[in-house]
């Protein structure tokens, strides 16, 4: 049965091409991937690359864009089948874009959506555990992502084929090793721009190694220097990426961390970089309020009382509120989540089911010189919840219109 759903998937990614007539031939195709990163990375890759006169096409879990016109992504999918990137790839090449920048997910190589697209240039961001249920173990999953780079090496018809891996990544090398011999092979990591004095808007360690992979790529292309850090300077970051909500006088912020390793990123980005917090027994300037929630469906259970502990760790006040249920009792998942919570650390916990009136609560106790920050939903324009039912949601929106006293519809 497993052979026969491949078979089907592949077919499709196949006559998807046929239909519209190969169109990756006919533009530069990069591909993204990595558990985490990756929607900044591409970003940045445009905003480099229109800053160079180019024209450009992004496929991502934010937004679609073809040149000048741009739709955020309400498909729910990060990386949409059945003709969809074909079309896409169409598209874009009769418009006259000359690059497109394709978000590639783990699931999506499963069904072969990466197939018949011949990429010129791949990236692999970073690799930590994720859609282990759907994967059935870490290996499976990193083995996913390394399809997508054997793949390309053998099956792309463009050359020269370039591969970019972040070298500070875990298990990089069964990436680089996949593709040796075959391919431009570019290793980078956030110390590459550590001398190249950057006034970047973005924070966290984490985005120097988006910022990184970014330069790597523009100077492969030969793009002049000032240009790449001009661009660099003025980009303002991703929807729902460690995004301000407002600054003054307390901070509010919203972000789409929805993993154990990029949850304590985030958490560790926002004391030491809005709080100030240089060690633990530096002098607080303010109070970490976190509202948190995980998806339901089944989606990576291993990791709610793992997202627990560490908001134990790093968060003064906690609260647990719904996120994407889906078929699931929500109060069963923010029970699983404070089960990672030793009990010393639980005074510091509220759960609250209701998003909405979770982020009222974490604004109504925020002080002056406090940090807000909001995880799991960051530019989503859904909550899904049981019966696939969709419910329109705007984190930052929700977030403003209670800061400034309005009525909130939803």
């Amino acid at each position: 049965m497993y052979f026969l759903r491949s078979l089907y998937h592949y077919f499709l990614a196949w006559l998807g091409s046929q239909i519209y007539n190969q169109p990756s031939k006919k533009i530069f195709v990069i591909g993204v991937t990595g558990t985490k990163g990756k929607s900044t990375v591409i970003e940045l890759l445009n905003a480099i690359l229109e800053a160079a006169g180019k024209k450009t096409a992004i496929s991502s879990s934010v937004r679609f864009k073809i040149n000048g016109s741009s739709k955020s992504n309400l498909t729910g999918m990060s990386m949409p089948g059945r003709f969809f990137l074909q079309k896409f790839l169409f598209e874009a090449s009769n418009v006259g874009c000359q690059y497109a920048i394709v978000e590639v997910t783990s699931q999506g190589i499963l069904q072969h959506r990466h197939n018949s697209i011949d990429f010129d240039a791949v990236f692999l961001t970073n690799l930590e555990p994720e859609h282990i249920e759907a994967h059935g173990s870490y290996e499976n999953y990193r083995s996913s992502k390394v399809k997508l780079f054997y793949d390309v090496a053998h099956n792309s018809l463009k050359q020269p084929k370039y591969f970019f891996i972040n070298s500070d990544a875990r298990d990089h090398s069964y990436f680089s090793e996949a593709v040796k011999g075959l391919g431009n092979i570019i290793f980078y990591n956030k110390k590459d721009i550590a001398a190249l004095r950057i006034k970047t808007k973005l924070i966290g360690e984490f985005n120097r190694e988006n910022i990184a992979a970014a330069i790597a790529f523009a100077r492969s292309r030969g793009i002049d220097w000032d240009i790449i850090r001009d661009a660099i300077e003025r980009f303002d970051g991703v929807p729902g990426r460690l995004e301000f909500v407002q600054r003054i006088p307390f901070a509010v912020i919203v972000d789409y961390a929805h993993t154990p390793d990029s949850l304590e990123k985030v958490y560790q980005t926002v004391r030491r970089e809005v709080l100030k917090v240089k060690s633990p027994k530096s002098k607080v300037n303010g109070r970490m309020i976190c509202v948190l929630g995980s998806a339901g469906g089944g989606r990576d259970v291993w990791k709610r009382p793992v997202m627990g502990e560490i908001a134990a760790r790093y968060c003064d006040q906690i609260i647990l509120t719904n996120e994407d249920p889906f078929d699931e009792d929500p109060i069963e998942i923010i029970d699983e989540i404070e089960a990672g919570i030793m009990n010393d650390n639980k005074k510091k916990v509220k759960k609250i089911v209701d998003r909405k009136e979770a982020i009222r609560a974490a604004i109504k106790m925020a002080k002056k010189s406090d940090a807000i920050i909001m995880t799991g939903k960051g530019c989503e324009s859904y909550i899904r919840v049981v019966g696939e039912k969709q419910i329109p949601w705007n984190e930052k929106e929700v977030a403003l219109k209670i800061l400034n006293h309005e009525t909130i519809e939803i």
